[in-house]
């Protein structure tokens, strides 16, 4: 069996569930208020933060490694071993944050990515007071153990993010599969004032649900699945996050901002594809932007 496929039998195994859940319980405790789970989930960045604060241990522990294989620069390789290990705690602040909110495949996999990340910290802690009492052989050993581990769990990550789409936007994936005709969404006083609404666009042999959202006049339409975990939109509510208009997902909360789609709160972190609208003799048309008339 590939590793991929052992990987795809962890996340569907129920074996550590009950230890998983309380620390899933005990993240959500840890991390508040709101605003700061958002700085770690990256909506503020209108994308996952995680993966952009794992390249810092990341590349300081990998030039380490290259670094430790030359006798003068082991002095600059020990500095870059601090450096991973100061920089390996936000980002697993922000990994915990989003492991703590995703489906239960990732959380099974994301126990595993966390425990071989500790594993492989704990190992450069050891590699570093093994350089200060001048065990420096210790050290590189350790140190050498310590990127093999992380490496390791690195492949557990891109795994989370590439087969399970753990951090990738749920709704840009549906809109990819709608036609690039304006859709006819029907006369506007059918649609409901003040709540979303689940109308459907045409797709590739699929229909691709909408979240339309009427306030009087005004329409506005999204895809129909949350970015977050294509949770359904439509069956969502209309709330006042942060000064902003929003629609909420009903799943995990995520407040996306009526006028442009993008996050007022997480754990959502990408934007919610909007559709561009217009009138037809009474009726709702709509499409998304940038498609060739």
């Amino acid at each position: 069996m590939s590793l991929m496929g052992i990987l795809d039998r962890i996340a569907d195994s129920a074996t550590f569930d009950r230890a998983i859940e309380p620390a899933r319980r005990a993240v959500l405790a840890a991390l508040k208020p709101q605003a700061f789970k958002d700085l770690l989930h990256g909506t503020w960045l209108g994308h996952p933060v995680h993966p952009v604060l794992v390249q810092v241990p990341v590349g300081s522990w990998t030039s380490a490694g290259l670094l430790d294989a030359i006798p003068a620069m082991r002095p600059a390789a020990t500095v870059l071993i601090g450096t991973g290990v100061a920089a390996s705690i936000p980002a697993a602040l922000s990994g915990a944050a989003d492991w703590s909110e995703q489906g239960v495949g990732v959380q099974r996999l994301g126990a595993l990515h966390a425990a071989g990340n500790t594993l492989a910290l704990g190992l450069y802690v050891g590699s570093l007071v093994a350089r200060a009492r001048g065990r420096g052989g210790l050290g590189r050993v350790l140190s050498y153990a310590g990127l093999g581990v992380a490496t390791g769990s690195a492949a557990v990550g891109g795994h989370m993010s590439y087969a399970q789409s753990s951090g990738a936007s749920h709704a840009a994936t549906a809109a990819r599969a709608l036609t690039s005709d304006w859709i006819d969404l029907g006369p506007l006083d059918d649609l409901p004032d003040g709540r979303p609404a689940l109308r459907t666009g045409g797709g590739s042999g699929v229909d691709v649900p909408l979240a339309v959202v009427r306030r009087g006049t005004r329409v506005d339409v999204f895809i129909g699945a949350c970015s977050h975990l294509a949770g359904p939109m439509y069956e969502g509510r209309i709330e006042r996050v942060r000064g902003s208009d929003c629609l909420v997902c009903p799943w995990h909360d995520s407040a996306f901002d009526l006028a442009d789609g993008q996050p007022r709160r997480g754990p959502a972190a990408n934007p919610q594809d909007k559709l561009e609208v217009r009138m037809q003799a009474g009726r709702v048309m709509a499409r998304l932007p940038g498609r060739d008339r």
